[in-house]
């Protein structure tokens, strides 16, 4: 990672601009900031365990981030610069979804947006996946979380990191926001804005950041943003609540834009978020907050909570109704390479499932071709949005026999599962099957032929096929270990 030292590359108009903000003596304080190293994070997927646990299973030195619960500092190399003391991207649990790598200043976004399973939420610029992560996990399989980016390359590794967290009731879509505003009018309880912006709170660790700051500053971001948001607002059901955020420093594309919302659209409100150690209230806006890197150990952030109030400026629905049209799963006609499985499954997934004590809807399950997947329960239909995900992916139907996804083996819990083969963290063959080898049993193990679900401990990795002797590996390619 390089790390920008020396403050004489920085623009000398973003320099003006942030020193009139901060005043002369704050304004130093945050030039010697880019004397001290990056803070490293990461946040613990609560959907699959509890910080402490966490704790206990890494055996490393993590420091608790004070205003994330389920996050924590962490360090890579010693201070001499030896080799490596850990490197928690090679780490077993990392590939078991237990955690998160994140700078410690983007975790507070989603934070604090009251999320609650059973909601309908919606990150709007979601990739790669840090705050729609925990949106997910916090749904706790309950409800539906869209995960949307406008890239496609971006929303396949937003993919990846939704499933590896194990988050089953996910829609990952590549879309622009007016085409989902126009979709999906007042559908999502909840949505985050991480709006793409100039990112000045990323110019002390990214110093690359600074050339397209030079091509694209404030300026060019912040009609982008005024944009998402007015279509963030009408996907917003009345209720509900958007937070916006972005990782710049510039007001223009932060405060200014929040007030030209309540300015603009009578129903949205804006709701005081509360200062905590180190954090800072915004300039000529109050209720939002500053995070900066010489106050505390991240990067730095933006972000505002908004309230969409009911009864006010109530928007007009689509063909009247649309809404409860959405909310609901529902039977509808389709092109003909899909087909609803309905009134039964598939014999072949039938007898998979025997050995799986998780219970899944038929209704619920849709083929596309010969894939299977299981939509969430408020999954709506005929949007015409292009959808890189709908739902779980249970697996592939290959003449005449069912083999189940990567994506299902990482939302089961072992005692799910009638054939579990579980490796310790130390085990050796751990990084062997993540690695795509065949596994070798000792006796005792997998005595029983066919599939097995390979933990790390308690926690999934994947899939693996029996012979009583070996494992046959089913661990999916584009995940292997690097």
């Amino acid at each position: 990672m390089e790390l920008l030292h020396n403050t004489e590359k920085l623009p000398q108009a973003f320099l003006q601009d942030l020193e009139r903000l901060l005043g002369t003596e704050e304004y130093r304080e945050y030039l010697a900031s880019f004397s001290r190293s990056p803070n490293l994070g990461l946040r613990v997927n609560t959907g699959k365990l509890s910080p402490d646990t966490l704790v206990s299973l890494c055996r490393e030195a993590l420091e608790p981030i004070p205003w994330i619960s389920n996050g924590f500092y962490y360090n890579r190399k010693k201070g001499d610069g030896e080799r490596p003391l850990w490197e928690p991207a090679k780490d077993p649990y990392y590939y078991a979804g237990l955690y998160y790598l994140q700078e410690p200043s983007a975790m507070t976004p989603a934070s604090l947006l009251p999320v609650k399973p059973g909601d309908a939420v919606l990150d709007l610029c979601a990739a790669p996946g840090g705050k729609a992560t925990e949106l997910g996990s916090r749904l706790l399989g309950k409800g539906i979380l869209f995960a949307n980016d406008i890239s496609s390359s971006r929303a396949k590794a937003l993919l990846k990191n939704l499933e590896r967290f194990g988050i089953p009731n996910i829609c990952v879509t590549s879309e622009s926001s007016q085409r989902l505003a126009k979709a999906l009018p007042e559908f999502f309880h909840h949505i985050l804005v991480d709006a793409p912006c100039s990112g000045e709170g990323m110019f002390r660790k990214e110093p690359e950041m600074i050339k397209d700051w030079e091509k694209k500053g404030p300026e060019y971001y912040e009609p982008i943003q005024r944009e998402i948001l007015k279509d963030a607002i009408a996907l917003l059901r009345p209720g509900g609540y958007l937070l916006y955020s972005t990782c710049t420093f510039s007001k223009i594309e932060n405060e200014d834009n929040i007030a030209a919302v309540l300015n603009q659209f009578e129903e949205m409100e804006l709701v005081p978020l509360p200062l905590f150690p180190g954090a800072s209230d915004g300039f000529g806006l109050s209720g939002v907050l500053r995070l900066f890197p010489h106050k505390i150990r991240g990067e730095g952030h933006f972000l505002a909570l908004l309230h969409k109030r009911e009864g006010i400026k109530k928007q007009t629905r689509k063909n009247g109704n649309q809404l409860e049209q959405n909310v609901g799963f529902k039977t509808a006609k389709r092109p003909e390479k899909e087909k609803m499985v309905s009134g039964g499954q598939p014999e072949e997934l039938d007898q998979f499932l025997q050995g799986i004590s998780r219970r899944f809807q038929p209704a619920q399950i849709r083929q596309i071709y010969h894939s299977l997947y299981y939509l969430p329960e408020q999954f709506p239909e005929d949007t015409g949005l292009r959808f890189l995900r709908t739902g779980l992916l249970l697996g592939e139907l290959k003449s005449g026999r069912f083999e189940p996804s990567q994506a299902l083996a990482m939302t089961l819990k072992p005692d799910e599962a009638s054939r579990v083969i579980r490796f310790s963290h130390e085990d050796e063959r751990v990084i062997r099957y993540l690695k795509g080898e065949t596994i070798p049993l000792t006796k005792g193990e997998g005595s029983a032929k066919g599939w097995h679900l390979v933990c790390v401990e308690d926690y999934p990795l994947g899939w693996a096929k029996g012979n009583g002797e070996t494992l046959k590996n089913k661990y999916y390619p584009g995940w292997r270990y690097q």
